[in-house]
């Protein structure tokens, strides 16, 4: 089995349309300078109300990404 090592960064989606939209487009736009994005974890879930119903979605997540180079 290989070794890895992993850094971990915060991202934050947002989407009118759904909380599964808003993880995409964190996850979409990361990908654009994360070579090796891996795996991610929602850390938190939000949203704007605005005349009782929803208009506005947002998450937090943690994403992790395999470091480049040797691991000793």
């Amino acid at each position: 089995m290989s070794k890895h090592a992993y850094k971990v960064v915060e991202l934050v989606g947002s989407s009118t349309s759904s909380i599964e939209d808003a993880i995409q487009a964190a996850i979409k736009r990361a990908d654009q300078t994360l070579r090796t994005l891996r795996w991610f974890e929602v850390v938190q879930t939000r949203g704007q109300v605005e005349n009782g119903e929803v208009q506005h979605y947002q998450v937090v997540l943690k994403a992790g990404f395999t470091l480049e180079g040797e691991y000793p």
